[in-house]
């Protein structure tokens, strides 16, 4: 169902406050990785999708249930297998014999919070049937045009380590996720934190909603209304143009990745509380939004951290503005 502008429309205030609500949501089963929980929100506030990788066992999966559990919207699952179909993802239309016509429908992409478990184990015709949907939040089958829910986040998780039996996602389809981050391991306290609070049941089974869909989709249009000051932008601009010019890489990052970057930040400083952006939101998120987008030279396609060890270089070599507070 579509939102009325008075249903968009939020007090930027209100907007920080929905935000951390969420945050402080999540972490009441993702413990100890407050920084991934912070860069997973503000890929969702920015109007983004989420890319979630990392080994097993760590909470990936864990995590993309907590977002969406958190949001009294619709919820979908595809868990990803070879043999699914493009219209296991986006619908198809069957005959219906009693009234002798074809009827459409709906697939699990119709949803405001889609998780795809083990994306890179479906092929990537059925990997390609998503970039309509997270692009142009709509879908066509048959020639036909079905908008999708507003608002529409897809969260995808992958095990980069395993190869077996799996096909990497293209770059196209990279280009879409606005943010791509691993979890990695907890502290020992926090580890220990963890295994008590699972003795006897899953924090995530007591997990209640705390934002409604209109709350997103209100917070969202209060992000970007963050003011940016030029001299951020040309800082993002500096880092995402460097890349396409770096020596190791044969694909830098896409204008879409300057643009992803910026809304990111925006995101970040609502979070914060602030209403511009200043250029240590840009940094801290550079890597995570700007190293799936790039493709190693041929010689150094299969070191594993290639990538984001050439985001860093980029950052450690761009001066960072000075900017003043508005």
């Amino acid at each position: 169902m579509a939102l009325s502008v008075q249903d968009k429309l939020i007090d930027r205030a209100a907007a920080t406050v929905a935000a951390r609500r969420l945050m402080e949501n999540i972490k009441r089963v993702i413990r100890g990785r407050d920084g991934a929980v912070e860069t997973a929100v503000s890929a969702l506030f920015a109007g983004g999708h989420l890319l979630v990788e990392d080994v097993p066992g760590v909470g990936k999966t864990m995590l993309a249930r907590s977002m969406a559990l958190s949001i009294d919207g619709t919820y979908k699952r595809i868990q990803a297998t070879p043999d699914l179909l493009p219209s296991d993802v986006t619908g198809a239309a069957i005959f219906n014999q009693a009234r002798a016509e074809f009827q459409f429908i709906e697939g699990p992409v119709f949803t405001n919070v889609l998780l795809v478990d083990e994306i890179n184990r479906t092929t990537p015709r059925t990997q390609s049937a998503l970039l309509e949907a997270m692009d142009e939040n709509a879908v066509t089958v048959d020639g036909v045009r079905h908008p999708l829910p507003d608002p529409l986040f897809v969260v995808a998780t992958q095990n980069p380590i395993e190869h077996h039996g799996t096909y990497p996602l293209p770059e196209g389809q990279l280009d879409r996720f606005a943010i791509a981050m691993g979890i990695g391991y907890v502290s020992a306290d926090d580890e220990r934190s963890i295994i008590k609070a699972q003795l006897h049941s899953h924090p995530i089974e007591e997990l209640e909603p705390v934002l409604s869909p209109g709350e997103v989709v209100a917070a969202r249009v209060a992000a970007r209304a963050t003011h940016v000051s030029d001299a951020v932008i040309d800082y993002a601009l500096r880092l995402t143009r460097g890349t396409r010019h770096h020596p190791d890489l044969e694909l830098g990052a896409s204008p879409r990745a300057s643009i992803t970057l910026i809304r990111c930040a925006q995101a970040a400083a609502l979070i914060a509380g602030r209403d511009f952006v200043v250029p240590d939101d840009v940094k801290a998120l550079a890597t995570s939004a700007l190293a799936h987008r790039l493709v190693p030279i041929a010689g150094m396609r299969l070191e594993r951290g290639h990538a984001q060890a050439v985001v860093t270089k980029v950052l450690e070599g761009t001066n960072v503005p000075v900017t003043e507070q508005r």
